[in-house]
């Protein structure tokens, strides 16, 4: 079977199918890319296929990119970037992706041969802030996370978003506010029925995204009752972007990705397998 391409609920998707052969509906890993390149849903099935999965990976784009970029132009939420980098674009890019999951996923399972189990769900950078949020304000049941490069704490990703404005960001009440809303270690005791989660961090990540990473897991296995549930897995030579710019289409497969690649497909097989 073929990469299936559609929406659902209005999500724009790349659907890959799963690995070997898969007697009647199978398990369902849903992603979510990042900001950085990959930057489309069918970029990022280029860069974590997977492949080795034995359950649908369904790449979701994000709103404001790919096939709903503002005005078709990549420019143009650079530019909301810097009218207010979180007010006005990493906010309502997160919170979008994760308000119309739940439609999305129903749609899903209606266009495809998937069951309707706890799913897996995986985030990179932005994305992996939309994946937490859907784990702490939702009650989808979710089988297992993983976590590349994530936007734990947005307040750090307000701070590498200030060098496209060329001014440092103008924080108010209500810009504090949000941040505390998509403060993920502070929310970690609300992640919904403590499933295992894979943080994947590239050792070239900026240091404040790292930091983060590390704070997560930290606060993650203090809460869960079985700490080993919550790994953390440092990638050498993996800098924050995980494929070439423009990373608008699908590309090769960077030295760096495939580690990634690979680390992602035991751990998924190994959770939807046990």
């Amino acid at each position: 079977m073929e990469t299936i391409t559609g929406t659902a609920a209005g999500v724009p998707f790349t659907a890959l199918p799963p690995a070997g052969a898969v007697d009647g509906p199978a398990p369902l890993v849903v992603t979510w890319h990042m900001l950085d390149a990959p930057r489309t849903d069918a970029a990022f099935a280029a860069a974590l296929p997977m492949t080795g999965v034995p359950a649908w990976r369904v790449h979701l784009g994000m709103p404001m990119c790919g096939a709903r970029m503002v005005d078709g132009r990549l420019d143009a939420a650079l530019e909301l970037a810097r009218e207010d980098a979180l007010l006005s674009f990493l906010a309502p890019i997160a919170r979008q992706a994760a308000d119309e999951f739940p439609a999305a996923l129903a749609a899903l399972r209606e266009q495809l041969p998937v069951d309707d189990g706890p799913i897996g769900v995986l985030g990179a950078s932005l994305g992996g802030a939309v994946a937490l949020r859907v784990l702490t304000t939702l009650r989808i049941p979710v089988l297992a996370v993983a976590l590349v490069n994530p936007a734990v704490r947005i307040r750090s990703v307000v701070g590498l978003v200030e060098r496209l404005a060329g001014h440092p960001y103008r924080w108010t009440a209500e810009s504090h506010g949000v941040a505390d809303e998509l403060d993920f270690v502070a929310r970690a005791g609300e992640l919904t029925g403590e499933p295992p989660l894979l943080l994947v961090s590239g050792e070239r990540d900026h240091q404040d995204l790292r930091a983060d990473a590390a704070a997560l897991v930290g606060a993650l296995r203090e809460r869960y009752p079985r700490p080993d549930e919550v790994e953390l897995v440092t990638v050498p030579d993996l800098a924050h972007p995980l494929a070439e710019e423009p990373g608008l289409k699908p590309a090769p497969q960077l030295p760096a990705t495939r580690t990634v690649d690979e680390i992602l497909t035991r751990w998924f097989v190994r959770r939807l397998t046990s």
